[in-house]
C-alpha cells in the first residue's frame, strides 16, 4: 500500500503561526478568528476575559461535530457555563493552546470531521 500525504485542496490548512499571528493556507492572519474548513471570519471577543457565552453560541450556526478553542500562548480555560449550549446541542469542545489547536485542526479536517476553530492568535 503507498501512502500519501492529504493536501486538503481546496480546505483551510494552517501552514504556521506565530506570535500574533497564524498562516492559513500560507497566508497571514491576525487577531481573533474562527476558522472551518471552507471560512475564515474574525472572531469578535477582543481578549479572554471578554468572552461571553454569546462568542460561542454563534457558533452552532456552524454546525460542527467538534468546536477546538485555541486560547493563546498558554492554555486557559473558559468557564463551563460559556460553552454550555454547544455542549448541550452534543457538540464536542476542546480547549488548547492555539498552537495545539491549529495542529489538531488539521489532523481532524485529514480524518473529514465537522471541525472549527475558535481561537486567540
Amino acid at each position: 500500500m503507498k501512502l500519501h500525504q492529504a493536501t486538503g485542496q481546496g480546505q483551510n490548512l494552517f501552514t504556521g503561526y506565530g506570535e500574533g499571528h497564524v498562516l492559513i493556507n500560507k497566508i497571514r492572519h491576525d487577531g481573533n478568528l474562527v476558522v472551518t474548513p471552507d471560512e475564515v471570519r474574525p472572531w469578535a471577543p477582543a481578549s479572554f476575559e471578554e468572552l461571553a457565552s454569546e462568542h460561542f453560541t454563534v457558533l452552532l450556526e456552524l454546525e460542527p461535530e467538534v468546536v477546538l478553542f485555541g486560547s493563546g500562548a498558554r492554555l486557559r480555560f473558559p468557564h463551563p457555563r460559556l460553552t454550555a449550549e454547544l455542549t448541550n446541542a452534543g457538540i464536542g469542545v476542546e480547549v488548547m493552546d492555539t498552537q495545539a489547536a491549529c495542529r489538531t485542526f488539521n489532523i481532524l479536517l485529514a480524518e473529514d470531521r465537522r471541525v472549527i476553530v475558535a481561537l486567540f492568535s
